[in-house]
């Protein structure tokens, strides 16, 4: 017998999500690597700051003391690419959650106002947008304390909201003219109300997908910013600090910049092919 189809609009989007291969393939990459990241270095017997002084820049293998290798201090590349993994994940995410609550509301508003206001608000957004958005970030965290996963937090999340709010905006000036909302506004519900219970829902798919695209962002930009010494600090790892050092040593000792550098690729490809997926799952014209 043929499987019955979801009645939820939440579960054939689901449907169709898994039925695509590349789908089901970023999701197993990201799983695997977020497992990883939590419970990979509970299966060594190193930290990420010990030092083994007899396998300084050693190569991967199996069945070497070091799975991954070690850095020229003789610390474990496995353990410490797994952490700079769930520092970046950490951080990307709580950015991307912050940019995003900031871009949802302030979209919303700006799209559902009457008059000028919309506009203005409109404005404010091209205003920041002529400015360099890197550049932002780098003076944010070159002001602030250094170092502090705070400070790299609410600098990215920030500034990282411009997008959002210009897509959240079009969709609302979209759902404005929907006979639901006109009926909403004749039973005279608070227009408060209405962006929250009504409008904001609405927005999900396309901002589920820019969600997705966000984080592979923000663990690009902290990768980056971490690269250049304002982000992530010693003896903390992060990608990006982690890929420097490796840079250091390239032409001696390579796998010190392959092995941080092959997770976020992997990361980031899995992230953006979800994102893709998503997009085409959540299109309405979808079979």
């Amino acid at each position: 017998m043929p499987e019955p189809l979801p009645t939820s609009q939440a579960g054939r989007t689901l449907q169709r999500l898994l039925r695509r291969a590349d789908a089901r393939w970023a999701l197993l990459a990201l799983g695997l690597i977020g497992a990883l990241a939590l419970l990979g270095p509970l299966l060594s017997p190193w930290g990420t700051e010990t030092l083994d002084w007899r396998h300084l820049a050693q190569p991967p293998g199996l069945t070497a003391a070091h799975w991954l290798g070690t850095d020229r201090l003789g610390r474990d590349l496995y353990v410490r690419t797994l952490s700079a993994v769930r520092i970046s994940l950490l951080v990307s995410l709580l950015a991307s959650a912050l940019s995003l609550v900031i871009g949802v509301g302030f979209g919303a508003v700006a799209g559902f106002v009457p008059g000028r206001t919309g506009v203005w608000m409109m404005r404010f957004v091209d205003v920041l947008y002529s400015l360099p958005y890197l550049f932002i970030v780098i003076i944010l965290t070159a002001l602030l304390p250094r170092g502090s996963l705070t400070v790299l937090l609410l600098s990215l999340g920030a500034v990282g909201w411009l997008t959002t709010a210009r897509i959240v905006r079009g969709e609302t000036l979209a759902l404005k003219q929907r006979p639901f909302i006109e009926a909403a506004r004749a039973l005279g519900v608070p227009p408060a109300r209405i962006v929250v219970r009504h409008v904001v829902p609405n927005l999900l798919g396309p901002v589920l997908v820019y969600a997705t695209l966000t984080i592979a962002q923000m663990i690009l930009f902290e990768s980056f910013l971490s690269f250049l010494g304002l982000g992530v600090q010693e003896p903390r790892a992060s990608l990006g600090n982690l890929i420097f050092l490796g840079a250091q040593e390239l032409e001696s000792a390579t796998w010190i910049l392959l092995v941080p550098a092959g997770f976020l690729v992997a990361l980031l490809l899995a992230l953006n092919q979800l994102a893709d997926a998503l997009r085409d799952a959540l299109d309405p014209r979808a079979a």
